[in-house]
């Protein structure tokens, strides 16, 4: 054995015991009469003492040597230390160092493995087996584990079967671009890795498994917005003989139970929204309810006033931040040019204090009345000393745009606490969305979501105003998981897809195993899955996921520590039949 004690367990309780310990050199402080050297473990810190007076001059030498991150092993007593070091667990004890055998050298490492580094991101990324060494990763990647085994417990508890489905199959539309794999053995022909598991749990559902998850990769080619990774992980889940509230109640359930377990949180409420009223008040369908700055729709009470900003436009909305009435001008220009950025769009903002004294003063005083601007004040739920935002344009575009600045606010104003859970039901999104590019309806989930049975007839007559039977579970402004009741018989499934815009033909050739299976007896069914690496941290607290991964791409999709994605040589695109066209 290389150690008989991790560097994260020796106390007090062990003074006078011999020990043997193994792990990294943190720290060296050679006084040369005297070093002392921090060993480091996944575990944590011991110090290790070697003394002139109590250890052969061939150890001091050896220990004289040493250098940052070289991996040794001791044996050693555990002595009382004179100063002691109360931020760790073992500060009150060192290793009177007997015997050092230094297991291996270490160059000098590019930035240093310390709680606050000196390394960018992108060194860090190159050399991430030496940043997995420094605990806000370790311990990151630990975290991801609890939370894991955690959800395995639940589920499997709640009569959950954990299934693996295939990495390599068919290549079939869901929304984004597939990885394809080609096929040595059959010419021409690939495999796409999968988007998600989805066509193989519902055909779980056909084999009568009744409840499945998985912790799965999953595969999009994508271009990547802020934070997203090209493989990504989910907790993918599939249920028999249910309907949607069933599913709300299970995953309702994961959610507390998390919560509880990793956080200590107990969440009792998880309202409910529907996707129209989501959009109206926050402008998308994933909104941070922790805070409040509710849309409120102003056309009938700042239109048709000469202002022709407003008069012409579809929607005119504002929000009230809270307190802001003390912003200066220049603060105000600031959040005017925030939203002029191209990543948000908009023209401009039209502002209204609400000062203190009851007084209001706009940026189009010249339009509008004080009684007009108290109107105002009134719909957006402003009181004095509040600052009233307004923006017009087209609904969407509009909402999305006021959306991203409320966003913006929340995190300026400290109203996003990571230490808060607000966790919320969207249900009722659109079935269809319409494409202006091929002119034609998309599915806005996956082709085989469920439409509310009320509205199938609309599907002749206004597809567009078709509800899914599907619903999103949103925390703290991300969504962490969403799902729908499927479609579970061939006749619906197969109306689906013309709605779609498939030929039988392409339908078949694309779906045939699937609809197949729904002639041999499937069952209702749905479900839901979860965006694992997101969930795991926001319950960490952050909502940045790259840190939650072992070994991530970076923004364009790169392995920068093994220099991923690479050429392939010659001999291995002829076995493939593969020819470049550069």
């Amino acid at each position: 054995m290389y150690r008989s004690h991790t560097c994260g367990e020796i106390s007090l309780a062990n003074k006078g015991q011999e020990v043997q310990l193994s792990g990294w050199v943190q720290k060296i402080r050679n006084k040369g009469f005297m070093v002392w050297v921090d060993l480091r473990d996944r575990y944590g810190i011991t110090q290790l003492i070697f003394d002139e007076e109590r250890s052969s001059k061939e150890l001091m030498e050896k220990a004289g040597k040493l250098g940052r991150e070289f991996v040794i092993q001791v044996t050693g007593e555990v002595i009382e230390r004179e100063s002691k070091n109360p931020n760790i667990p073992t500060g009150e004890i060192e290793i009177l160092v007997s015997q050092l055998n230094i297991l291996n050298t270490s160059l000098t490492p590019p930035f240093t493995i310390e709680e606050e580094t000196d390394g960018g991101e992108d060194l860090r990324m190159k050399y991430r087996y030496l940043d997995i060494r420094r605990n806000p990763v370790k311990n990151k990647l630990v975290f991801r584990h609890k939370v894991g085994m955690q959800v395995r417990n639940y589920l499997s508890q709640a009569g959950f079967i954990e299934v693996e489905t295939p990495y390599l199959i068919k290549s079939t539309p869901e929304g984004a671009r597939d990885f394809v794999v080609p096929s040595r053995m059959n010419e021409g022909q690939f495999y796409a890795l999968p988007q998600s598991p989805q066509t193989f749990k519902q055909l779980l559902m056909v084999g009568g498994m009744d409840k499945y998850f998985q912790i799965v990769k999953c595969f999009r080619d994508e271009d990547l917005r802020a934070d997203r990774q090209p493989e990504f992980t989910q907790i993918d889940c599939e249920m028999a003989f249910v309907e949607q509230e069933d599913i709300l109640n299970i995953f309702e359930g994961l959610t507390r139970h998390l919560l509880k377990e990793i956080n200590g949180v107990d969440i009792s409420d998880f309202p409910r929204m529907t996707y129209a009223e989501a959009m109206a008040k926050y402008g998308n369908d994933k909104p941070d309810i922790r805070f409040g700055m509710e849309f409120a729709d102003l056309n009938k009470l700042a239109k048709n006033k000469g202002f022709n900003v407003f008069d012409q436009q579809e929607l005119v909305v504002g929000i009230a931040v809270p307190g802001a009435a003390s912003y200066t001008r220049k603060e105000i220009d600031k959040l005017i040019e925030w939203v002029k950025r191209p990543q948000v769009g908009a023209n401009g903002l039209v502002w209204v204090k609400y000062n203190e004294d009851g007084s209001l003063k706009s940026s189009v005083d010249k339009f509008y009345s004080s009684e007009d601007l108290l109107g105002w004040a009134q719909q957006t739920g402003a009181k004095a000393g509040d600052l009233i935002l307004v923006m017009a344009g087209d609904t969407d575009k509009t909402r999305t745009q006021l959306s991203a600045l409320r966003m913006h606010l929340g995190n300026e104003l400290g109203l996003r606490n990571p230490d808060e859970f607000a966790p919320l039901w969207v249900l009722d999104f659109p079935l269809l969305e319409w494409d202006e590019e091929t002119q034609r309806y998309n599915a806005m989930h996956h082709p085989f979501t469920s439409p509310k049975k009320e509205d199938i007839p609309l599907l002749e007559t206004n597809p567009g105003e078709v509800r899914a039977n599907a619903y999103d579970l949103v925390l703290n402004g991300n969504e962490i998981g969403g799902g729908s009741i499927r479609i579970h018989d061939k006749k619906t499934q197969s109306k689906m897809f013309d709605y779609l815009g498939f030929t039988e033909e392409e339908a078949k050739e694309q779906f045939g195993f699937l609809m197949e299976a729904f002639q041999y007896g499937a069952p209702p069914h749905g479900g839901i899955a979860f965006g694992f690496d997101r969930l795991v941290a926001i319950l960490g607290g952050q909502e940045t996921i790259r840190d939650f991964i072992a070994f991530p791409k970076n923004n364009a999709g790169r392995d920068v520590m093994i220099d991923a994605p690479a050429k392939l040589d010659e001999e291995q695109l002829k076995e493939l039949h593969l020819k470049l066209r550069l």
